[in-house]
């Protein structure tokens, strides 16, 4: 089977980074407006509640399929599913950032959405300073 192919959820990509920062910083970044319009899209405002429904600026749907506050954030975003994780490392000095994309189009796809992880990581490290 390639690289990025499961047999349960599609072509998938996920991107992580250790950053400077403890993750009850990294995690009030990328769960309020200005994060999530880093990682989500402008106009993101998933509530932590299961199934509610939110809408971007460029008109991707999605729900809330799963949230923990201070942890995780699952959701339908357009055709797939995104996950975004904050865990502690380096004994809680610095966060672990996570995104996982499922159920992708197909290998070219998962190389865009590689890159496209990627930028917003390095948004996030920026506004994070």
């Amino acid at each position: 089977m390639p690289t990025g192919l499961t047999r349960d959820a599609g072509w998938e990509i996920g991107v992580s980074r250790t950053l400077p920062h403890p993750p009850a910083a990294v995690w009030d970044l990328v769960s309020g407006p200005e994060g999530l319009a880093l990682w989500l899209g402008a106009g993101a405002e998933p509530t932590p509640e299961l199934g509610s429904a939110y809408r971007t600026a460029d008109g991707t749907e999605g729900e809330v399929r799963g949230y923990r506050p201070g942890e995780r954030i699952r959701l339908a975003h357009g055709a797939t599913t995104v996950q975004m994780t904050v865990s502690p490392a380096g004994g809680g000095s610095r966060a672990v950032l996570r995104f996982h994309e499922e159920r992708l189009r197909g290998a070219e796809e998962r190389e865009a959405r590689r890159a496209h992880w990627r930028r917003v990581m390095d948004e996030i490290a920026a506004v994070l300073g």
